[in-house]
């Protein structure tokens, strides 16, 4: 079985992910993907540099995140170019980690943890859709202590993705987590428990 999981930014995917390994699902994380990806010698990388210049490279090679960030989070246009770069690559090695956990262990979860899932089309691929949810205030100061970023800077991040209410309506199961860890964790013992993993 598998389940695609996402969220807003700052809305706590990361916990619930972390949850749901505690209990026995096996996580794969596009975070974790994208990051690999982008390592010095990759092939994607080499395409990022042909299309965004080597000011995104620190001295060492290695990719300038803030750099990159600043140029595709304030332009749409450059945005799309990245992702038409990075999110094939993404999807092609997702892919293969969930078809070789399937393969070692049929009745095991397997979750995909995709920050971008619904704005890249990529609900199909999974049985269910898991969303994690907080109202976007709380996004919005969450975002800002986290990541040190003023309001407009954050409300750019949040309008960069679908907006939550929207993912929490197309959600198969909604996981709130506006209420603390421990009402998140009561959530996640009844969704495991009505799909008989425990």
């Amino acid at each position: 079985m598998n389940i695609g999981l996402t969220g807003g930014i700052a809305a706590g995917k990361s916990t619930v992910s972390q949850m749901l390994v505690n209990r026995g699902a096996a996580l794969i994380d596009a975070d974790v993907v994208a990051r690999e990806i982008m390592e010095p010698g990759h092939p994607v990388l080499q395409r990022v540099v042909e299309r965004f210049g080597q000011e995104v490279l620190h001295e060492d090679g290695t990719l300038d995140r803030k750099k990159l960030g600043s140029i595709v989070f304030s332009d749409p246009t450059q945005r799309k170019a990245l992702e038409e770069i990075t999110h094939p690559a993404i999807r092609s090695e997702m892919r293969e980690a969930m078809s070789r956990l399937e393969a070692e262990n049929p009745r095991r979860l397997v979750i995909a943890d995709i920050p971008l899932l619904y704005e890249s089309g990529l609900e199909n691929l999974y049985e269910e859709i898991m969303v994690v949810y907080v109202p976007r205030e709380i996004q919005l100061d969450r975002l800002m202590q986290r990541d040190g970023l003023s309001l407009s800077g954050a409300e750019a991040r949040l309008s960069a993705q679908m907006d939550i209410e929207l993912k929490k309506q197309r959600a198969d199961i909604v996981i709130d987590n506006s209420y603390g860890f421990n009402e998140t964790e009561r959530q996640i013992d009844e969704f495991w428990r009505n799909k008989g993993l425990s």
